[in-house]
């Protein structure tokens, strides 16, 4: 089988795989899939822009990705660097550009065939990509670099594009073009013909052929490929681009897959290497080529065949072209080694990726997350409760809110004296609680907010019955914490009602992204063994249920080690369990957390009334200031902090 020639440094002597230069924008995709753009009621926002669809594919599949190009100073330019940072792709060289903004995409979903799109790109930030901004140092440090098509097409970034490719070739390393023609970028289409994707253009044409006898690799779909060689002929377009070019060729052929030239144009595109696809259920094109270009890349830094470079592309392509937006639609290895199993399985027939459970648990938990390898959580989502010290210490229900501002401040205190960062995190409701949840997101916390309606068993939810509505206002940090009082020898009847409620909360989640902690706490009504909560969590898995983290009464070391074997066996992507408090005197806790530290996926604990109830019925009774309240607060937190890190110290020992 032939392999691809590698002709620069060893990847391990290098620190980047592959720079990427040209275009990153904000895409904002209608949400009304078949709604023409002017009925669009409202959008989602995602990472978009050709090289910044390409940067952010080839982090998630693994490679040392880095995005060379400019932003906005502005908010929507910080959103775009830190969608790829969470990515672990290289933004130290995207430049802020306080005198232009960021650029904007608006697109819609009309049909399999029909896909709206208007550029908001006059003056944009990544148009003003400069000389000043390529650094020959930073080139030398990859193994490859990338450009897109756009960066050629007016002299500023031309300029700033050939001194990147000057670098590259004087210190060897690969060069890659993907063509991305969008007529309308080029000024040959009205700004309301963004969807055009060919017009013939004597001038594009040259100026493409000027540039490519600088690539080793140029990557397009045949109608790209047009327009670099000129005419309507694809094969004696490829002919022209082989006259001015000895770059391997790669051709994107949709449903048919692609086509591979390192060598002479054949007689015919078929008598070519051409790798076939996964056929699936096409719903947005848009983007399958830059995921395309992400697999191929993931590939052929990696010296893979060129078989195994198209297998990825062609599959990294259809995945995409199943689902909505570009780069979050882009797949983790996980998924692709999945999805490769599954259409393997099928052999040629259509497939749905979006209808694989499997594929679409992968697609959520499987890209990168903030580590939260240690978690320390001051749960005060109380709500009845609170409204019961209110009253007893004769106050205004009122001041509650204010109580848990002040329970964010000391939480806040914590983390900058003792140096938690990414350690931290909160439980806070929105009913007395959104002053305090404002105050708290952006910090880098852990934040849950609840869901149930308290004491409510069967499970009622406070949002009401449509519980997905109310996540939509809610911000991406924040985690859906569900309290279910569930006995696994409850009454058939109970506990469908638990596991139908349960199971609705869960599609809601998958649907709005957020994060899902459960709660489970056995009804005391029933008998509970030593393994009763074991047994919950089990028949919920049973059930397809797969919520990021578990919170669990405290239990003996071998049941919270039965759980860790458990969770290791259905839903190794879960990010751990903590142990909650159920209002237990201190020594109790640390008894508990002794058992809990035993458990390899037991990463901390969620208290509250422990913490707070002392110190806040003597702030409504005004018997101590703010300044008091934060101190008492502070001391309990802290010396349950130091609990847990004591019962980790002698886990070891022992």
């Amino acid at each position: 089988m032939t392999t691809t020639p590698f002709t620069a440094s060893p990847l391990h002597e290098r620190p980047l795989d592959v720079i990427c230069i040209g275009r990153l924008a904000v895409d904002l995709y209608a949400q009304q899939i078949g709604s023409r753009l002017e009925d669009a009621t409202s959008f989602a926002r995602y990472l978009g822009g050709s090289s910044g669809n390409i940067a952010f594919g080839s982090a998630r599949l693994g490679l040392r990705s880095a995005m060379l190009t400019r932003v906005g100073d502005d908010h929507m330019g910080r959103f775009l660097t830190e969608a790829l940072e969470r990515e672990g792709c290289d933004t130290r060289h995207v430049k802020r550009d306080a005198g232009h903004l960021t650029g904007l995409v608006i697109l819609g979903v009309k049909d399999r065939d029909t896909f709206p799109l208007l550029f908001y790109r006059e003056n944009c930030a990544d148009m003003m990509f400069s000389e000043d901004d390529v650094d020959e140092s930073f080139i030398a440090s990859s193994n490859a670099v990338l450009i897109t098509g756009t960066h050629f097409s007016t002299p500023r970034v031309a300029a700033a594009s050939h001194l990147a490719l000057n670098h590259a070739r004087r210190h060897g390393v690969r060069t890659v073009l993907d063509i991305d023609y969008r007529p309308v970028l080029w000024g040959l289409t009205s700004r309301a013909d963004g969807e055009i994707r060919y017009v013939t253009s004597d001038k594009v044409t040259i100026h493409l052929q000027r540039i490519l006898p600088q690539f080793d690799l140029v990557i397009g779909t045949e109608e790209e490929f047009r327009i670099a060689g000129g005419g309507d002929n694809l094969l004696a377009a490829l002919h022209a681009v082989r006259a001015v070019s000895q770059a391997t060729l790669v051709v994107k052929r949709g449903p048919l897959g692609c086509t591979v030239i390192d060598g002479a144009i054949p007689a015919s595109l078929d008598d070519a290497r051409t790798f076939s696809g996964p056929r699936v259920d096409v719903l947005n094109v848009l983007g399958a080529g830059d995921a395309f270009a992400s697999g191929f890349l993931s590939r052929w830094l990696r010296g893979a065949s060129w078989a195994e470079c198209a297998r990825a592309a062609n599959a990294c392509g259809a995945l995409v072209v199943s689902r909505h937006g570009c780069a979050p639609a882009m797949p983790t290895e996980a998924e692709l080694q999945h999805f490769l199993t599954i259409t393997e399985q099928h052999g040629g027939a259509q497939l749905r990726p979006d209808l694989d459970a499997e594929l679409a648990h992968l697609h959520r938990v499987s890209v990168p997350r903030t580590r939260r390898d240690a978690l320390y959580v001051f749960a005060f989502d109380h709500r009845p409760q609170f409204l019961e010290l209110a009253r007893e210490a004769g106050t205004a229900e009122e001041r509650i809110p204010r109580l848990k501002q002040l329970f964010v401040d000391a939480v806040a205190q914590t983390e900058s004296a003792r140096g938690l960062t990414g350690k931290i995190g909160v439980l806070i409701d929105g009913r007395y609680g959104v002053d305090a949840l404002n105050a708290a997101t952006g910090r880098g916390w852990w934040i849950g907010r609840p869901v149930e309606l308290p004491g409510s068993s069967p499970l009622v939810f406070e949002p009401g019955r449509s519980v997905g509505s109310a996540l939509v206002s809610w911000p991406a940090e924040h985690a859906i914490k569900c309290l279910v009082q569930y006995h696994p020898d409850a009454d058939a009847e109970e506990r469908i009602e638990q596991e139908s409620q349960v199971l609705a909360l869960y599609e809601a989640a998958k649907a709005s992204g957020h994060e899902l902690l459960l709660e489970v706490i056995p009804s005391k009504r029933l008998p509970c063994g030593p393994d009763t909560v074991y047994r919950a969590v089990k028949r919920l898995y049973n059930l397809g249920i797969k919520p990021e983290w578990w919170k669990l009464e405290q239990m003996s070391a071998a049941q919270w080690q039965a759980i860790d074997t458990l969770i290791d066996e259905r839903d190794p992507w879960c990010r751990g369990t903590v142990m909650l408090g159920l209002n237990a005197p201190l020594d109790q806790l640390v008894q508990g957390f002794a058992q809990a530290r035993q458990a390899r996926r037991c990463v901390g604990f969620m208290v509250g009334r422990t913490i707070f109830q002392a110190p806040a019925q003597r702030w409504l009774a005004d018997q101590i200031d703010d300044a008091g309240l934060i101190r008492e607060v502070r001391a309990s937190f802290e010396m349950l902090i130091d609990a847990w890190d004591r019962a980790a110290v002698t886990e070891r020992a022992a």
